[in-house]
């Protein structure tokens, strides 16, 4: 790799020539990702794309009027120090606000390396264009915001509905899914051993083999259950990841209070647990599921004392 200080004139403009048309791709990838939910975000990464492809073209023609036919291929991998970019335009779906704030970063880093690149610069008509490219990437910068402004109230609420239902849809649902299942699922073997025992060591080891082999059942459960093609519910890989753990970790909450040797006192926090994990799950159902509180709680609450009790009276037989 070159430093960037090491760099000719001719070598500054062909890796602007290459940044620009890099550029514009990752605008017309952007727009293509969102084309199917977001179409007016869609169409204002078309016009930014149209805005690169303008700057690699007088970028292009003051090389050839300098330099000739000849362009050397240099990239920013080539530079040290060089802009560096995540490549989440490979990623499906995209996400609109990580897009957003991705294209805002590439305007302002771009500015950023035409600045610099014209202060190094001896050539004036170089100096000048690299000048004049700084300035118009800071407007494109603003432009960016104000064709966001320009997209119309009901299109933007319309794309913002879909990118929560999208949320929803991959990662509350699976989650909520794994939190049920181990919040409650492991509430009857951890109690009728707590029960039975009256030994807190014994007890938690019986809420942690719940716990996790509830999260690895209902894992593999949930990746297995569709791809997402269809469905739109998102890699299996990771909606298996995010209800295993979830699964786990509401099987730990109410096992973690039998690490404390005293039996009373680590199932009263046992219970306390039990409660804030019912709650928590009432909250999401209301916040993300649309369905009234008082109306989650009686649905949750009745399954989890149920599930309790028959942990208890097992436990106690």
């Amino acid at each position: 790799m070159k430093s960037f200080t090491e760099l000719s004139e001719r070598e500054v403009l062909a890796l602007a020539v290459a940044n620009e048309d890099e550029d514009s791709r990752i605008y017309r990838s952007f727009a293509d990702g969102l084309r199917g939910s977001y179409p007016d975000t869609a169409a204002m990464y078309d016009k930014m794309a149209e805005e690169e492809i303008a700057h690699h073209d007088m970028l292009l023609d003051l090389y050839r009027r300098k330099f000739g036919d000849f362009l050397p291929l240099i990239r920013r991998q080539d530079v040290k120090g060089f802009i560096q970019r995540r490549p989440i335009w490979l990623n499906r779906p995209l996400g609109l606000e990580a897009v957003r704030q991705f294209a805002e970063q590439m305007e302002y880093e771009t500015a950023r390396f035409y600045r610099r690149a014209a202060q190094s610069a001896h050539d004036t008509a170089v100096r000048d264009l690299l000048n004049r490219l700084a300035a118009a990437e800071d407007k494109h910068e603003r432009l960016a915001q104000e064709l966001g402004e320009k997209i119309a109230p009901t299109a933007r609420a319309a794309e913002e509905e879909t990118a929560r239902r999208i949320f929803v849809l991959q990662y509350v649902q699976p989650g909520l899914a794994g939190l049920m299942d181990g919040s409650v699922s492991t509430l009857a073997p951890l109690f009728a051993a707590a029960f039975a025992t009256h030994n807190t060591w014994s007890t938690f080891l019986v809420g942690l083999a719940a716990a996790i082999g509830a999260g690895i059942s209902m894992g593999f459960a949930e990746a297995l259950s569709d791809d997402g093609s269809l469905t739109g519910r998102g890699a299996p890989l990771m909606r298996g990841a995010i209800t295993g753990i979830m699964t786990a970790l509401g099987g730990l909450g109410h096992a973690l209070p039998y690490l404390i040797p005293h039996f009373y006192v680590a199932t009263a926090l046992a219970f306390i647990v039990v409660a804030v994990e019912l709650a928590a799950i009432s909250w999401i159902r209301t916040r993300y599921m649309d369905t009234p509180f008082l109306q989650a709680a009686f649905q949750v609450v009745v399954g989890g004392v149920l599930v309790f009790a028959a942990g208890i009276l097992i436990g106690s037989s």
